[in-house]
């Protein structure tokens, strides 16, 4: 369901901003990179589904690695650009001047921060993506696993890099800016400001609520590894919860297009024009049932 729900609305978000948007600027550049992060990480669910369905890895040791990188790019992109898009609403609206400044310099640097973000992302993914590995396990199957040497930290660091990059960072961040953005925006006399407040705070609230138990459960699997809560029920615990809470932060690729991008008006405007070109009969008939409800109300308001 996350796969289909997530791909779907990703997919209007690149179809939109590619077919109807000059994309120029940097937020609808953000919200494109999002959207393709996100694409890339629920590209890997379905192996995953597969995968925990039969208990066996059937698709050999590069779609293995391939699988992985997927996910993790993705995860870690998906990341990056949400705090990009943070940055850069925090520099538009508290340091607007020079924002505006910085804006007109070059298109160019815009184009070099987002493959920057995309190398991070990368390099943030790569001792994932190196160390999976396909093996038998006791029973004789072929399982996906990450396998790291022995006596080196890379398995607790793996657990530590999910916890600082993919929450404690991207949490901060956002707390910060949205913290010194939102006065600003209650000193603007304008009547949309208490919508837009109520959007920062919701994409914060989502934020915690969807990836604080995930978080949670890495940082005691990382705690398992130092030597502590070693017992039979803790390990089937965390793996029942890991279960969970990973179907719970995955959710997340299925609000980001509605919070990013189908909130905005204009973005709702083209999403119904691309609807109207690709289902132009069931579109053409909900358009003229608005239009004969709106001529009834303007009739009866006449008429009282």
């Amino acid at each position: 369901m996350v796969f289909f729900v997530g791909f779907i609305g990703n997919g209007l978000v690149v179809c939109v901003l590619v077919r109807y948007h000059k994309i120029s600027n940097m937020s609808d550049l953000c919200i494109l990179n999002l959207a393709l992060s996100d694409l890339l990480f629920l590209s890997s669910l379905p192996f995953w589904a597969h995968y925990a369905a039969i208990s066996e890895w059937t698709f050999g040791n590069f779609t293995c690695q391939a699988v992985t990188a997927l996910y993790m790019l993705g995860f870690y992109g998906s990341i990056f650009f949400m705090i990009l898009m943070t940055v850069d609403r925090y520099a538009v609206i508290v340091h607007t001047y020079t924002c505006l400044s910085f804006r007109h310099r070059s298109v160019r640097a815009s184009i070099a921060l987002f493959f920057f973000i995309w190398a991070l992302s990368l390099g943030a993914s790569v001792p994932t993506i190196i160390s999976s590995k396909v093996k038998n396990n006791s029973m004789n199957a072929s399982i996906c696993t990450k396998e790291y040497p022995e006596g080196t930290p890379w398995k607790p660091f793996f657990y530590i890099e999910l916890n600082i990059f993919g929450f404690i960072i991207p949490l901060s961040v956002m707390v910060f800016c949205y913290s010194r953005i939102i006065p600003v925006l209650l000193s603007i006399k304008s009547q949309k400001k208490y919508r837009v407040v109520r959007l920062m705070l919701v994409l914060v609230i989502v934020f915690f609520l969807f990836w604080t138990p995930y978080n949670i459960v890495i940082f005691l699997k990382f705690l398992q590894l130092l030597g502590y809560m070693q017992s039979c029920e803790w390990y089937q615990d965390l793996s029942m919860a890991m279960n969970w809470v990973e179907t719970i932060a995955f959710s997340h690729c299925c609000l980001n297009p509605i919070i990013y991008a189908f909130v905005g008006q204009r973005f709702r405007k083209l999403f119904r024009k691309i609807l109207g070109e690709w289902f132009p009969t069931c579109c053409g008939h909900c358009t003229n049932f608005v239009s004969k409800v709106s001529e009834r109300r303007t009739t009866m308001s006449s008429c009282i």
